[in-house]
């Protein structure tokens, strides 16, 4: 094993110094305050009921708050619940909380109650056992009610119907049918889209954390699986002060690096595949999401290098136009216009406009973009906002669909090439002739799996990318030429 100089000792030093100095950063309680009044002033009257995360049925695992109860409260312990009362654009504010046991706390520790949610996090307290009393109370002043869902990610929102949130405004909303009950989630969202100063502050330390974690996986002496990277990467988020990984994983080699969600990270990693690499950490409750594609030999190959270069122009394309006042549609489809170019001209598609008939139901005749071939090897978006969570709501999304200032976003474009695509392709006419007239550059680039991810944010200067990891061939080969090698 190569021996690390002074030098690399003492920058090794200042590095987690560094970066333990950033640990006390935070979001302020008036900050919190000002989300509540904003949410109050949207609503106009009306009662806000929202319930946080429930304690874990097992043991093994660290509780963490739900981002849009956290959003809101700041109170990061289980079984609460919260209500705001709005009358005229003010609101008034309690949690409902649920402390336990004494023998219990030698447990898990003890909880807040209600004698000290008021100094602790600004808002007065009361058991969550007389919830039911007051919403009762409630409903007889005629206000409409609106709730916050319970579920950690709004990806799997329509999936969960069970939450305790979710059976306890039923049970509500059957015991007062006269009640009007609606979700207050999108007024919440648009709050949410807008990050503070204080907030693009925590996402900037998530995705420096993050570049580091990928630039250690890069320094991996000669790795012979996929989870000996995510060690790496993980180790390294860990131990500059993230909390807990934003989202699982993604370590995929060779033919896993075409699999857009791989999780399971067990396969050998082999000289001659690349490697992508979706892995990031969260700090203080705020996302970082990073993707880098590596060659487990430590140089791209001449095809490797064809379409990763083709990746890279597509994600500097969409960061031209993703400065503030500019369409995000307009950011994803120049994206898309530079990869269809690149895989016609490497002979992965027909043309730029050349159609297929999809594996998937989609009416080519409403939506023609969706069935163009181009799509069969990129078959995701290029962007979605960072926050609270790893798919966080942005402006952009809203309104005029432009970029502002206080949007945290990604710009994720990716090709994954396998034969096992066109396996998948209904038996038609016109696929037989894609297939035919393709197969063989299919061939060529077999297993090539590339994704580039970068986090950004747009502030009074403008678009910022704040994820540092190299990302450009020279600079991937160049770091990867100083990995120690060490004996089997």
């Amino acid at each position: 094993m190569l021996r690390p100089s002074l030098p690399r000792i003492v920058a090794a030093f200042a590095l987690t110094a560094a970066f333990a100095a950033l640990l006390s950063a935070q979001i302020p309680a008036a900050e919190f305050a000002a989300r509540r009044d904003s949410l109050a002033a949207r609503i106009d009257s009306g009662v806000v009921v929202a319930f946080g995360g429930r304690t874990l049925v097992q043991d093994f695992g660290t509780f963490f708050q739900l981002p849009a109860f956290h959003y809101l409260t700041n109170f990061d312990e289980p079984d609460a619940a919260y209500v705001l009362v709005a009358r005229n654009k003010h609101g008034e504010s309690t949690l409902f909380v649920s402390p336990i046991n004494a023998r219990t706390a030698f447990y898990y520790g003890r909880r807040a109650d209600s004698s000290v949610t008021r100094q602790r996090y600004g808002i007065p307290g009361r058991p969550f056992t007389s919830l039911s009393y007051v919403l009762d109370s409630l409903a007889t002043a005629g206000l409409p009610f609106y709730t916050m869902g319970d579920f950690e990610d709004a990806d799997f929102a329509r999936a969960d119907s069970l939450t305790r949130g979710q059976l306890f405004m039923k049970a509500f909303a059957a015991k007062h049918p006269g009640a009007q009950v609606t979700s207050a989630m999108p007024l919440v969202d648009q709050l949410r889209a807008r990050k503070s100063p204080a907030e693009l502050a925590l996402l900037q330390q998530a995705a420096d954390i993050s570049s580091e974690g990928h630039r250690a996986a890069m320094l991996t002496a000669n790795p012979s699986h996929e989870y000996e990277l995510r060690a790496a990467l993980e180790y390294t988020f860990t131990k500059l002060g993230a909390e807990r990984l934003a989202y699982g994983s993604i370590v995929g080699s060779g033919a896993n690096g075409t699999q857009l969600h791989y999780m399971k990270d067990t396969d050998p990693v082999k000289p001659g595949d690349l490697v992508v690499m979706d892995a990031a950490g969260e700090y203080h409750g705020y996302a970082a999401d990073i993707t880098r594609t590596i060659p487990v030999s430590g140089t791209f190959t001449p095809a490797q290098r064809q379409i990763y270069q083709l990746v890279r122009a597509a994600q500097d394309v969409a960061e031209r136009n993703s400065k503030p006042g500019m369409s995000a549609r307009v950011a994803q489809d120049s994206s898309v216009i530079v990869r269809a170019a690149g895989l016609a001209t490497l002979g992965l598609i027909e043309s730029t406009d050349a159609t297929f008939d999809p594996p998937w139901p989609v009416d080519c005749s409403a939506q023609p973009a969706a069935c163009k071939q181009s799509n069969l090897w990129m078959i995701h978006g290029i962007s979605h906002g960072l926050g609270l969570a790893v798919h966080d709501p942005v402006q952009a999304s809203y309104g005029d669909g432009t970029y502002k200032v206080g949007d945290a976003f990604t710009i994720e474009p990716g090709i994954y090439v396998s034969t096992r695509s066109l396996d998948v392709l209904p038996d038609t006419p016109k696929n037989r002739e894609f297939v035919a007239k393709v197969r063989d550059a299919v061939r060529r680039y077999e297993n090539t799996g590339v994704r580039v991810e970068d986090d950004y944010v747009i502030t009074d200067k403008g678009l910022q990318r704040i994820s540092t990891a190299p990302r450009e061939i020279d600079e991937i080969e160049a770091l990867m030429k100083r990995r120690a090698r060490v004996q089997p």
